[in-house]
């Protein structure tokens, strides 16, 4: 994005965003999902603290043996997330029977597989929608499971008529950092060279240097004012606060290439 007479937006063929931390966000804490799940069948409320950390060891344990939420070993979907559960359960100091840990964990994947634990920042749709009015391609690139494309984000309202392809970590086979998930966008935006392409996100390793890395154009967002974003904007990062500065600096043609 340096140098040169012609505005980026004019070279653009499309745009690529992030799904979670981008356009949708998580509501309320971990512990309020696990907790109702509980006392739904009777039970006390776990502590939130240590279902929290209990789940961030659990998770990523079983991210590590088994990226992309199982799918080279081919592990149902169901079954990953019911290992997760479960460990963060017993990481936490919560063991269940085999019954009563059945039925909370069918309310919990129920839960994370509606809109019900998610929002939509108000300038998503918005955004998407501007791009598409501007004739650019949409593509949603995202370290998610199957449910985010099929289930979760129609049901908050991010259908298909706002986006025109989803890359998604559990179909794909392939998660961020790994740039073979954005020459898969690449791909499904019709072979489409990377420098007509600007990706946008909110993680400097999984989205912005991957990104940058096979000649895409890439920004970060900083919704949440995180201490990182300082040391974005030092490494050379455009650094925005929200979708509609980032349309605003793609209309002002203040961004060359």
């Amino acid at each position: 994005m340096t140098g040169g007479a012609m505005s980026l937006l004019s070279k653009l063929r499309c745009i690529t965003v992030d799904v979670t931390g981008t356009l949708i966000a998580y509501k309320g804490e971990l512990g309020d999902y696990y907790c109702m799940a509980a006392k739904a069948i009777g039970l006390p409320c776990p502590d939130y603290k240590r279902v929290h950390e209990g789940f961030k060891l659990a998770y990523t344990d079983m991210a590590q043996k088994y990226p992309c939420f199982g799918f080279s070993a081919k592990i149902p979907n169901l079954v990953w997330w019911k290992t997760v559960v479960r460990d963060s359960f017993v990481k936490a100091g919560y063991e269940y029977d085999e019954e009563t840990f059945e039925k909370v964990f069918k309310r919990i994947y129920s839960t994370f597989g509606s809109a019900a634990p998610y929002s939509v920042f108000q300038d998503s749709r918005p955004f998407l929608r501007w791009a598409r009015q501007k004739g650019l391609i949409v593509g949603l690139v995202s370290n998610a499971e199957y449910r985010y494309q099929e289930v979760i984000l129609p049901a908050l309202g991010l259908n298909k008529g706002e986006w025109d392809f989803g890359v998604f970590s559990g179909i794909e086979g392939v998660e961020k950092p790994d740039p073979r998930i954005y020459k898969l966008a690449l791909e499904r935006a019709g072979n489409i060279a990377p420098e007509e392409v600007l990706h946008i996100g909110d993680s400097m390793r999984k989205d912005y240097v991957p990104a940058k890395s096979i000649g895409m154009h890439a920004l970060l967002l900083d919704r949440f004012k995180t201490e990182a974003a300082k040391d974005w904007r030092e490494a050379g990062a455009i650094v925005l606060p929200d979708l509609v500065a980032v349309q605003q600096l793609l209309e002002s043609d203040k961004l060359k290439c």
